[in-house]
């Protein structure tokens, strides 16, 4: 099964409640730019939810590290002691859920842990699972791959993970 933070714009009220409790679970600051969701305004009341698209994953094939992997969820995870801080997968991103903050040495993202789901007052915010049998072909492609042993590190073994090659 493939976990995801599912988004659902047309009840988001643009509290911020969700930003608030991810940049305080993970950076201990109530700072939006410091969450791993953001919520963009678009004007007459109507909000739109960025996270992370899971299927994208053109982050793991940028990073030259293979710090950023996908772990046994299907969410993308960053091994810290890899990551150089290249912020190749920061420029990459399409969406620009790969995040970065001036005065930290590694880029951050959702990792559909969940906390934020709660403190949503109108319920826009839900942790999802889809089948295997939904990946994209790009997904179904790489993990063949790997099954195959075109790609491994050690480093991916210790976090539970499996790193793929771009």
């Amino acid at each position: 099964m493939i976990k995801y933070l599912a988004t659902d714009d047309s009840k988001c009220v643009g509290c911020m409640n969700c930003t608030a409790t991810c940049s305080q679970k993970y950076f201990k600051v109530d700072d939006p730019a410091k969450s791993c969701i953001r919520v963009e305004g678009l004007g007459a009341n109507k909000f739109h939810l960025v996270a992370c698209d899971q299927e994208c994953r053109k982050c793991v094939q940028e990073c030259p590290t293979k710090a950023l992997m996908v772990g046994p969820t299907g969410i993308v995870v960053l091994n810290k002691s890899l990551c150089v801080g290249c912020l190749a997968c920061v420029a990459v991103c399409p969406i620009e859920a790969m995040r970065f903050f001036p005065g930290d040495k590694n880029p951050f993202k959702c990792i559909a842990c969940g906390s934020c789901v709660p403190s949503c007052p109108k319920d826009a915010l839900s942790i999802r699972e889809k089948p295997d049998s939904e990946k994209s072909l790009f997904y179904k492609v790489v993990e063949e791959a790997v099954k195959r042993g075109a790609s491994g590190s050690p480093d991916a073994t210790k976090v539970g993970s499996t790193p793929m090659k771009g």
